[in-house]
């Protein structure tokens, strides 16, 4: 995992960078691309994803180095070429992988918080899952384990390839000759990201377009049908913890609501968006949008502030500072200390993004920040380490999170309210 932190340390500011360029070629190009709140939801599912991965909350059904020590019936050495089998091999299994989260109702909730944007930029490419607890990618690798692709290559390809899929989340790059038929480009994970009915459920692949076009499921960009993203049923939150079990709970409430006991096992298994007939029949699911409702719809706007838009930022900020102490400490600090740092964090990202939804659970989740701060402190002598640099830091978080909170308790009951009354009053 330390090495994993050491690549995202490298590959944080990289990203950004990306982001920031294309907002300033949108803007001069004069088109709008992002909104402020959902880029801040973006980058923020982004760093939980990036913190769950590092402090280990995953868990691997079965792993690579197990099945090359089992089953390889071949060795390869670690080369140009098995760099390019197993980049391929990755690819391949990738593009099956990315076809089941969205054809198989529990799998969806692993991949809908990456499809919850109903913008279309190089920030959405950061939202990523926290709800993949367990990892069974490793059984798409059986044909480089089966060559015995040694794993330190695995190791090297697996970043590779993932950040390979950064740049095509973008609208501001056109169709691009030739390699259209070759590599995955943003026109083609425009159509992927589209929910028009034309679009839905097109061009899995993840670097090279070849898989779609093998496995039927490939879909050009049509100039007379402009791509409409977001999910079918609007997540309706900037919160990136509601949104990737959102799809999870409607199947728990299904299961649970079915007569049918067949129905209660199967759900889990049958084809996204499937609900037994008589829970569909008693519960219907208002706002799915599908046909001619698509191009009419409504993005999610809960009009934040300039004030809650600023200090939510800010948060974000001190996060990605903190978290890159968390990350650039992860050896020495153990694994107690890790996770209280991790639950820190967390509650951070919770509250800076129910803030923006202007819900109350911001606070509560201060209130829980400020706890888990006092209890790190008591615990563990200070800061997890940063005290042996800045004397007093400890006191400093400790007043920085209490100010957060009444921050917070200050936006959403005073100043929101007596906007709000304003409203009403010149509504009258």
């Amino acid at each position: 995992m330390e090495t994993y932190a050491t690549v995202v340390l490298y590959a944080i500011p990289f990203f950004l960078g990306l982001i920031l360029i294309e907002w300033i070629a949108a803007k001069r190009m004069g088109v709008s691309v992002m909104n402020s709140a959902d880029t801040l939801s973006s980058l923020s599912s982004g760093t939980t994803n990036t913190l769950k991965t590092v402090l280990g909350l995953s868990v691997g059904i079965i792993s690579y180095y197990w099945l090359v020590d089992h089953i390889a019936v071949y060795t390869i050495e670690a080369t140009w070429l098995a760099v390019v089998v197993t980049f391929l091999v990755k690819d391949f299994g990738g593009y099956w992988n990315h076809r089941f989260n969205h054809e198989i109702n529990v799998l969806w909730n692993r991949h809908i918080i990456h499809h919850s944007s109903e913008e279309f930029n190089l920030a959405c490419a950061l939202r990523q899952s926290i709800s993949e607890i367990w990892v069974f990618f490793s059984l798409f690798m059986l044909p480089a384990a089966l060559l015995g692709v040694p794993t330190e290559v695995i190791a090297i390809v697996a970043p590779l390839h993932l950040f390979a899929q950064f740049w095509y989340h973008t609208r501001l790059i056109g169709k691009m000759g030739w390699l259209e038929k070759v590599l995955v480009t943003p026109s083609h994970h425009r159509v992927h990201h589209a929910i028009n009915d034309e679009y839905i459920d097109r061009n899995y692949s993840e670097v090279f377009i070849v898989w779609d076009r093998l496995f039927g499921t490939f879909q050009p960009e049509l100039e007379e049908i402009e791509p409409v993203y977001g999910v079918k049923k609007a997540v309706g939150t900037w919160n990136p913890f509601l949104i990737n079990f959102q799809h999870l709970w409607r199947l728990v409430k299904d299961a649970w609501r079915t007569n049918v006991w067949w129905d209660k096992i199967r759900i889990w298994f049958m084809p996204t968006g499937w609900r037994p007939a008589d829970v569909a029949e008693r519960y219907p699911i208002d706002g799915v949008l599908s046909g001619d409702a698509v191009a009419q719809q409504r993005k999610y706007d809960s009009k934040p502030s300039g004030l809650i838009l600023g200090f939510s930022w800010m948060q974000f900020v001190v996060a990605q500072l903190l978290m890159i102490q968390l990350f650039t400490n992860l050896g020495d600090l153990g694994i107690e200390r890790s996770l209280t740092f991790g639950i820190f964090l967390f509650l951070t990202l919770f509250s800076l993004t129910s803030l923006l939804d202007k819900s109350k659970l911001a606070v509560a989740a201060e209130v829980l920040r400020f706890v888990t701060a006092a209890v790190a402190v008591v615990t563990f002598g200070g800061w997890f380490g940063l005290e042996a640099y800045f004397q007093g830091i400890a006191w400093v978080m400790l007043g920085y999170s209490l100010l957060c909170l009444g921050m917070s308790i200050w936006v959403l009951f005073e100043k929101e309210k007596r906007a709000s009354g304003i409203v009403q009053s010149t509504s009258y």
